[in-house]
């Protein structure tokens, strides 16, 4: 093998006192001279989609010896966001992604590490894992940990969302607390990612798709075999992909983005793929367009009907095919790129051999013509703005109401349980973007209550995030976000807002001369910060371009 990063640390006399403290570890004189494998697991006990990866990664380490290289494992942090959300918790989780990324780096930067093997489960863990590999630009693959199994009450599924929105049938009469509390003891049965297409697991299914992790990672169940067994082939493979030196940014590519985004179309999934996506291609130094989201969904039909918005979980989909069973479905519209399996994107697709095709539609009869996500831009929305048009019901892909706007979720969450909200309603939740949240706390109380509550003609448009559990007329991302000015900023209570996916368009209507005379004396909502959060609000960026610290 040629000159190993690892060297630096191990090889010549000028590094025996370094050699001597990788001794004092138990390193034998042959595991020495191998590829040093740096493990990061984002392993602990609070993170339902994470207690169980201490076992994942124990396999990884007899998987990296078996191929020749020599492990050494390392933790990063990890939240979940479902026991971040609706409180003050959830401004952390955003700026979590970073503090991943960094710490990663860190790590394989201090200790030179020849390749790395990234084991995660949950919403920020994985892309910052996934940023890191981009930029440290060492053999990396990564191990996402599988999801939940689904709950299941009286004969009937449940995923965590079913458990939101019982709380707003509580709030409207419609279920009584002792429901709500059989309801959430039965919904989440063990470890893993939440059962359906929510940020977790499009995360997973994202990473497969850009050729990051092995075929068929993403859709098997955390409890399963295989998912052990995928873990053991993830160590045996990275060592290879040290010798061959095959590189993240060899992987990450314009084309595999692409693909990424061609899969999260077909499947309809998590508006914060966006955020993310865009942050990955950002590190790995990949110019990448808003824009693109909208080109491949014109092309790209919704062919799988998932939680959330559908029935399907994501034990639904693993038993359907995967992803390699989505490769399958769509093949001709995706590019021929190389994967840290070995195998091509085609090879994958081609070597299929069943698709439930009543989870994962053929292209001929999709869910939707078009892909699942939609950018939107207009006046309310210069910069863009993004929502799950998979999700949305079909008379509400165009609307116009009077604005209802709240300065930060609670408030809003307040009205709507109390019932001030009218059905027509255009809810806007304005200064929680990534600088002036910060960290774009997610909404999935505030949309869940409108579903509980039985509303089905209410939009809910925000500078803030969205949960990958969110359905209906839910628009996130909005850019510019109004502690930087962006219109958002201006609107006042009884503003005509008009929502058109037809035409892809958010629009404030008001003439540009009204806008312009609000603006003056205009200051910006401003929380009292310390910390990590006053770090990030000062150095985070805009969330068009990923929300990645500048």
């Amino acid at each position: 093998m040629s000159i190993m990063r690892s060297d630096d640390v191990k090889a010549g006399y000028a590094r025996a006192p370094n050699r001597s403290l990788i001794r004092s570890l138990g390193i034998d004189e042959s595991e020495m001279h191998q590829p040093f494998i740096g493990i990061a697991n984002s392993w602990n006990t609070i993170v339902p989609g994470h207690t169980h990866l201490r076992i994942l990664g124990e396999r990884v380490r007899e998987g990296i010896t078996a191929g020749g290289g020599t492990p050494f494992e390392f933790n990063t942090i990890g939240i979940c966001d479902g026991i971040a959300m609706g409180h003050e918790g959830m401004r952390y989780s955003l700026p979590s992604r970073e503090n991943i990324a960094d710490s990663v780096e860190l790590m394989i930067q201090a200790h030179k590490f020849d390749g790395i093997v990234c084991i995660c489960t949950c919403d920020k863990i994985v892309p910052g894992m996934l940023m890191a590999a981009g930029r440290c630009n060492i053999p990396a693959i990564v191990l996402t940990g599988g999801n939940m199994l689904p709950g299941n009450l009286h004969g009937c599924e449940l995923s965590l969302t079913d458990v939101f929105e019982g709380v707003g049938k509580v709030a409207g009469g419609t279920m009584t607390e002792e429901e709500l509390t059989e309801l959430e003891t039965a919904a989440m049965p063990g470890c893993g990612s939440c059962q359906g297409l929510y940020t977790a697991n499009t995360m997973a299914c994202m990473t497969e798709a850009l050729g990051m992790s092995l075929p068929g990672c993403a859709a098997t169940p955390a409890v399963y075999a295989e998912k052990i067994r995928l873990a053991y082939r993830t160590g045996k493979q990275i060592v290879d992909l040290v010798r061959k030196q095959v590189l993240p940014r060899d992987i990450i590519t314009p084309a595999s983005l692409r693909n990424a985004i061609r899969v999260d179309m077909a499947l309809g999934g998590s508006t914060n793929t966006v955020l993310h996506l865009m942050a990955i291609a950002t590190e790995a130094g990949v110019p990448f367009d808003l824009q693109e989201f909208n080109r491949i969904s014109e092309q790209v039909p919704h062919i799988a009907s998932m939680m959330p918005a559908g029935p399907h979980s994501m034990h639904a989909l693993y038993n359907a095919g995967g992803i390699p069973g989505v490769f399958r479905q769509i093949k001709r519209h995706l590019e021929n790129c190389q994967t840290v399996s070995g195998k091509d994107v085609y090879t994958i697709a081609d070597s299929v051999t069943y698709v439930d095709e009543s989870v994962i539609h053929p292209e001929e009869s999709p869910i939707h013509k078009s892909g699942g996500l939609m950018i939107l831009t207009g006046s309310l929305a210069p910069d863009g703005a993004i929502i799950k048009s998979g999700a949305v019901q079909d008379e509400m892909w165009k609307h116009t109401g009077p604005a209802r706007v709240f300065d930060g979720e609670e408030p809003a969450m307040k009205a709507i349980l109390a019932r001030e909200i009218k059905e027509g309603d255009v809810i806007v939740i304005r200064y929680e973007g990534p600088k002036g949240g910060p960290g774009m706390p997610e909404m999935l109380s505030p949309t869940s209550a409108l579903v509980g509550l039985g509303y089905s003609r209410v939009a809910l448009i925000t500078d803030g995030r969205f949960s990958g559990g969110t359905r209906g007329p839910c628009i996130g991302h909005v850019a510019p976000e109004a502690a930087a000015g962006g219109p958002i900023a201006f609107v006042k209570d009884g503003d005509q807002i008009s929502i058109d996916l037809f035409t892809k368009t958010v629009n404030l209507n008001l003439n540009a001369d009204e806008i312009e005379n609000r603006k003056k004396g205009w200051k910006p909502l401003k929380r009292p910060l310390t910390g990590v959060l006053a770090r990030y609000a000062a150095a985070v960026g805009s969330a068009d371009l990923g929300a990645v610290l500048k």
